[in-house]
């Protein structure tokens, strides 16, 4: 059974899990752990995706809270939130520790 906490995160954490189920955001991603802060010109820069659809997919990522733009001219720096992959890795963390007390008990109860 989730906790009152836990109802309160599971919502948030889907967008960001949603967020990142599409392949060309979860390099977007990568590309932006990789090389730091980029301009959405330079992570369209390589793709088959035009500007307009980076920006999309960069836009989906913003909403579910995993990079943040700042207007540098004409163009966006996009960079990630380190704070919210932080937060992400904890539910996981907390996540894979349930799963491993759970197999615990398992064990306990069928092994003699």
């Amino acid at each position: 059974m989730l906790s009152s906490t836990e109802h309160a995160t599971v919502p948030a954490v889907s967008t960001v899990f949603a967020a990142l189920g599409d392949p060309t955001r979860l390099t977007i991603v990568r590309r932006l752990c990789d090389a730091g802060p980029l301009a959405t010109v330079r992570l369209a820069d390589g793709s088959k995706l035009s500007r307009q659809g980076i920006t999309k997919h960069l836009r989906t990522l913003e909403g579910a809270g995993l990079v943040h733009a700042d207007r540098v001219g004409r163009d966006c720096i996009w960079e990630l939130r380190k704070d919210r992959l932080a937060e992400i890795r904890s539910y996981i963390d907390e996540i894979s520790a349930q799963w491993d007390e759970a197999l615990v008990r398992l064990r306990a109860a069928v092994e003699p």
